[in-house]
């Protein structure tokens, strides 16, 4: 049992979607099954279109779990349900949504000890109209604002929005997700680093050769097409998880872990990332794109992303970062490949393969190092072999929190350490913009494939995922 949280509205726009069917609503079950959650809380959910009653949207959110939680714990559920409420609410007219929110927290108990938490489930154009509603209504007072990603559409949007955001938040109250950031994997990259002398001392250009974040998906639009019209791969993925997920990777020592430390760090390997150049970058559309649902026919919006990038400081310098993403692809998976350089010694000239050490971002981290060893015989020859770590394995009685569970947990907390600031988020889009600007045309590429013939160049050596070896 975590420490006691104080009691909570749970204010939620865009309360109908597919994330928060997904991913909020199950988040706080599990949370709640974990007994983790407040003693006294309540959520109120809100969108443009009315479900019609609270219990007509109380039976959305019990089908919702039904899809995506197994082993439903039925009075959990009903007690979940209990807490939960709906109004109508918009950029223009947010008052009865407003009145709702302040009797739902005098029910919780003194107004002025309820943790207002507002998540805005909503699309980039939409923000900034939301957030000034909040601030006419007063629903920014006591209050943590979360923002779903992306965080704009490019650098100008970004400032606009960022503006819009400080006009009626403070920055500590702003809490912008990435649920990658969320991952039990991503954080136990920064533990085995860190925590252990065996890879430290390794960890930089005298023994890297190359960096790979890959993140293909088998899925492709999946009723997602009017969102990738107005994104894109670049903009749902890279300026967000891929480029998060490298910010780790790269991390300098932090000192120690807390917000404030891990968040500097993070903010320093942003601020030396090379902006990134657009003929270094691929971008691609699959075969079959432009017939999904809510997509113009005439679409050069790319589902496929690979590129190019350079940490410009004294750890990475001469390094690439080869980034990978994209739908309708040969597999689904979140894989960090560090790839070493070849040994100085020349006792086994010429090496036959590179040692990589693979980090399998799944939500009990997987790791394992692809070394030669002697292959067993009389003669001197070298095998390839693997060592492999798997916590689950190990911790079995460990039950690690999905992302959106953990997230949720910390912005009740208070602990930004997970959350993007202001600043690295804004480097981001700096460092993307001139691909905005000089947007290379998407080439097509086969559904169940790795992408466009043009990408699989991009990294010395070949991509780990879907080269000679088939992984």
């Amino acid at each position: 049992m975590t420490t006691e949280l104080a009691p909570c509205a749970f204010v939620l726009f865009g309360a109908r979607g597919d994330l928060a069917a997904r991913k909020l609503f199950p988040g706080l079950y599990r949370l709640a099954a974990a007994g983790r959650m407040p003693r006294e809380y309540a959520v109120i959910g809100s969108g443009r279109h009315s479900p019609g009653s609270d219990d007509d949207f109380r039976s959305e959110v019990r089908d919702g779990l039904r899809e995506s939680v197994d082993d439903l714990d039925d009075d959990l559920v009903r007690d979940l349900l209990d807490r939960v409420t709906f109004r109508t609410s918009d950029a223009d007219d947010g008052s009865e949504l407003a009145d709702h929110v302040r009797e739902v927290e005098a029910s919780l108990g003194d107004p002025g000890d309820v943790l207002r938490l507002v998540y805005l489930s909503v699309p980039p154009t939409a923000m900034s109209g939301m957030v000034a509603m909040l601030g006419r209504e007063g629903l920014d007072e006591r209050a943590r604002l979360v923002i779903e990603k992306p965080f704009g559409l490019d650098l100008e949007s970004f400032d606009d929005l960022d503006r819009d955001v400080h006009e009626v938040f403070d920055e500590d109250q702003v809490f912008r997700i990435d649920h990658f950031l969320g991952k039990e994997a991503v954080q136990n990259l920064l533990a085995l680093r860190f925590a252990n002398a065996l890879f430290e001392p390794a960890w930089d250009r005298r023994s890297i050769a190359s960096v790979q974040v890959d993140v293909p998906e088998t899925l492709a639009m999946e009723g997602r097409g009017s969102f990738y019209e107005s994104t894109g791969a670049l903009r749902d993925m890279v300026s967000t998880h891929l480029f998060q997920i490298l910010g780790a990777v790269a991390l300098e020592d932090p000192g120690e872990w807390s917000a404030d430390a891990v968040r500097r760090a993070r903010s320093a390997v942003f601020a030396d990332v090379r902006p990134l150049d657009p003929a270094r970058v691929v971008l691609g559309q699959y075969d079959g794109y432009r017939d999904e649902d809510d997509v113009d026919e005439d679409s050069t919006v790319e589902t496929f992303v690979a590129l190019e990038a350079w940490v410009d400081n004294d750890r990475w310098r001469d390094v690439p970062f080869l980034l990978r993403t994209g739908k309708a692809m040969a597999e689904t998976r979140r894989t960090v490949t560090l790839r070493f350089r070849h040994p100085d010694s020349t006792v086994f000239a010429p090496v036959p393969a590179v040692d990589e050490l693979v980090l399998e971002l799944t939500d009990e981290a997987q790791v394992h190092v692809e070394l030669l060893g002697k292959r067993p015989g009389p003669e001197m020859e070298l095998a390839p072999a693997t060592m492999r770590l798997d916590l689950g394995e190990e911790l079995p009685d460990d039950d690690p929190l999905e992302a959106y569970e953990r997230l949720l947990l910390d912005v009740m907390e208070g602990d930004h350490t997970l959350f993007a600031h202001a600043d690295e988020t804004r480097r981001l889009w700096e460092v993307c913009q001139p691909v905005l600007d000089d947007r290379p045309d998407p080439l097509p590429y086969d559904e169940g494939s790795w992408g466009p013939d043009a990408a699989l160049e991009l990294p010395p050596g070949g991509w780990r995922l879907g080269g000679p070896d088939g992984d």
